[in-house]
């Protein structure tokens, strides 16, 4: 994780230093800048050639901004950078004697107000935290599901929630067959799909139990895809884009690829991987042959690789031993099988990310 912090004087300078000690701790990558006039004085690098100018670069490539001064001048700062609450950084800005630290943007998606509160309590400060549901006391579904690597399928059906909610009303839950919940539900939230209003933990991209429905997508589908030597990215997508279309799951459920080791090398299968993000991961024979289950030979593929079977048994490796959405199926020379992670909800898992 990057982040970015800048300061517009020596007091605020000195007070960046514990700032980006702090962010050092819960696992960021810090630069920390001030003015060209302190830099000299204070030890730490120039906003060359201003801080509108480094913000710019900063604005995408880093997951947190901190300004230390005036909230004006960041407010000033980002605005011409602002996209979405589902991409933008999270900022934050203190005041150089570090009474108040207040986030400004992305609060729940980018973790604005959970870092506000851990830094105020780093800094003997007071955090100013000024959403409905937090100042409420209540359940943020946007922050919740970033955390849980989960994604949001609308963020007006959230708003929609998160003012049911701030209303005293009763919310439903629902969450597909075999999803654990560990932990007591947030306030006002209800194990049903009765209700008018509700969030609904998901592989199913079509699912809508509710007539607001926050539909949330876990991140735990894995892919494994085994292919001839040589085999073209085109045949790799006509085969598994239709089989995830037709199992209904979205795209953004994949959390990774995974096949033989010796298909680490095959261009088409890293082209695949690339284009569409996916983490692939590449395993033995011997680690894929360990995995437990029912899975379909082949003497031919057993004969080539050492393993009987490499995309079902590589889709449960790479699941954690999850289970099979999808046997072995095959087109022009691809193989795919399709395996989910096992899901356990914990309601109270909003905290800073630090990983």
């Amino acid at each position: 994780m990057q982040a970015a912090i800048y300061s517009f004087s020596v007091r605020g300078a000195e007070l960046s230093k514990k700032v980006c000690r702090y962010l050092q701790s819960v696992g960021y990558e810090v630069t920390n800048r001030t003015t060209a006039r302190y830099a000299e004085q204070t030890g730490l690098e120039p906003m060359l050639p201003d801080h509108n100018a480094v913000c710019a670069a900063d604005f995408n490539r880093c997951q947190t901004l901190v300004f230390v001064g005036a909230v004006g001048i960041a407010v000033r700062t980002i605005a011409p950078f602002i996209k979405s609450k589902l991409t933008d950084p999270a900022v934050l800005s203190l005041d150089e004697r570090g009474n108040f630290v207040i986030p400004l943007l992305s609060g729940h998606i980018g973790g604005a107000n959970e870092m506000a509160r851990c830094l105020a309590a780093a800094l003997g400060a007071a955090a100013c935290v000024t959403t409905a549901t937090d100042v409420n006391g209540l359940f943020a579904v946007d922050e919740w599901a970033a955390r849980n690597a989960m994604v949001l399928c609308s963020l007006k059906a959230a708003k929609d929630f998160a003012a049911a909610l701030v209303d005293n009303q009763k919310v439903g839950l629902y969450v597909d067959a075999g999803v654990q919940i560990q932990g007591e539900l947030p306030r006002q939230v209800e194990l049903s799909d009765s209700l008018p209003v509700g969030m609904a933990v998901t592989l199913n991209k079509n699912l809508q139990p509710f007539a607001t429905t926050v539909r949330l997508l876990p991140r735990i589908v894995h892919l494994g895809i085994g292919c001839r030597r040589n085999t073209p990215l085109e045949n790799i997508e006509a085969l598994v884009l239709p089989q995830l279309e037709a199992l209904g799951l979205d795209k953004r459920c994949v959390a990774g690829i995974a096949s033989v080791d010796l298909k680490k090398d095959e261009q088409g299968l890293l082209a695949f991987a690339r284009k569409y993000n996916f983490p692939a991961a590449f395993y033995t024979a011997v680690e894929l042959n360990a995995v437990e289950g029912d899975f379909t030979p082949s003497s031919f593929v057993q004969s080539v690789v050492g393993v009987s079977n490499v995309c079902e048994r590589s889709a449960v490796k790479d699941s954690a031993g999850g289970r099979l959405l999808l046997r072995k199926t095959s087109l022009n020379g691809v193989t795919l099988a399709v395996a989910a992670e096992d899901l356990v909800l914990d309601f109270g898992h909003t905290g800073l990310k630090t990983k």
